[in-house]
């Protein structure tokens, strides 16, 4: 599987239209997420921490929604972002502390051991979604197993929408919303299609 199909895999199950039900749901998830992010973090003294402690959880959910969608191509359920405070709350924040904590500390070797771990973690909450039971080490230990030989594709398969990003930018920033719920559909498909020992092709044009 190439880029292209990846991503009209995802464009298909949004429902090709930016004005579909299922791409406004999923730019209402995304919006919903940063604006509660931005409001906790401006809390004196707390909000930070108290985003760091929970992006975990909220992180799950994001994932959830996105992945499920991918699967069985039904409509996005909103209030799915807050799964991950329901499904393992514990579970979720730990695994997200120390996705973070992991991967600080591998850029303290400078930026690019940094990057590469990032990318080596990025399928920890897919795994989560998919194995419930699975503790921390688990979750990035599998993560790091599926990656193996397929960070460069979706570093490659990230790079791919950066155009994409530029025109969004240029509609007031709003249309960057658009792009970011294209780019989590996609990533979604990319998980499904490496998880089972898939390959992507980095090559194909977008």
């Amino acid at each position: 599987m190439d880029r292209k199909e990846l991503k009209d895999r995802a464009k298909a199950q949004l429902g090709g239209s930016i004005f579909s039900s299922n791409w406004v749901y999923a730019v209402l998830a995304i919006v919903i997420y940063m604006v509660i992010v931005s409001v906790v973090s401006t809390i004196p003294g707390v909000g930070t921490l108290i985003v760091l402690i929970f992006s975990g959880a909220l992180e799950f959910g994001l994932v959830y929604i996105f992945l499920k969608q991918a699967r069985d191509g039904e409509k996005m359920e909103v209030g799915n972002l807050f799964k991950g405070f329901t499904d393992d709350i514990g579970g979720n924040i730990v695994l997200g502390l120390l996705v973070t904590l992991f991967t600080v500390l591998w850029s303290l070797l400078f930026i690019v051991p940094g990057i590469i771990k990032a990318y080596a973690y990025s399928m920890a909450f897919y795994v989560k979604s998919d194995h419930p039971e699975y503790g921390w080490k688990e979750c990035i230990d599998e993560s790091q197993r599926i990656m193996n030989g397929h960070k460069m594709d979706l570093f490659v398969l990230h790079l791919s929408f950066i155009g994409w990003g530029i025109v969004g930018a240029l509609c007031l920033g709003v249309g960057t919303l658009w792009v970011q719920a294209y780019m989590s559909a996609t990533t979604a498909h990319f998980y499904e299609s490496i998880k089972d020992g898939g390959v992507v092709v980095i090559e194909a044009e977008a």
